[in-house]
């Protein structure tokens, strides 16, 4: 995002339990990131006893994925309700 003018959209941090919290960053980009082909760049992260368990991201020049116990997966972004939606629908589904 380095040089790019970012306007965020979200910037949260919300406790989900004692032990686990859900924070979300989200920002609007005048052009797409390197490997992304929509103008957004997010960060969406759920976190259990310290450690972060599921997280939606597009670094520059990775695109869309997710990672789930540390595994990387693609993600096909649609839009910013869409992405928001399929993460908490993750979240809500977590399984110890």
């Amino acid at each position: 995002m380095t040089n790019m003018k970012a306007t965020p959209l979200v910037k949260a941090r919300q406790p989900i339990a004692d032990d686990r919290f859900v924070e979300m960053a989200i920002w609007s980009l005048p052009q797409p990131l390197p490997g992304s082909a929509h103008g957004f760049k997010y960060r969406l992260a759920f976190v259990v006893d310290g450690e972060c368990v599921l997280r939606y991201d597009n670094e520059a020049g990775k695109g869309d994925h997710r990672h789930v116990r540390g595994n990387e997966q693609p993600y096909a972004f649609v839009s910013v309700d869409q992405l928001v939606d399929d993460f908490w629908a993750d979240v809500t589904a977590w399984k110890e």
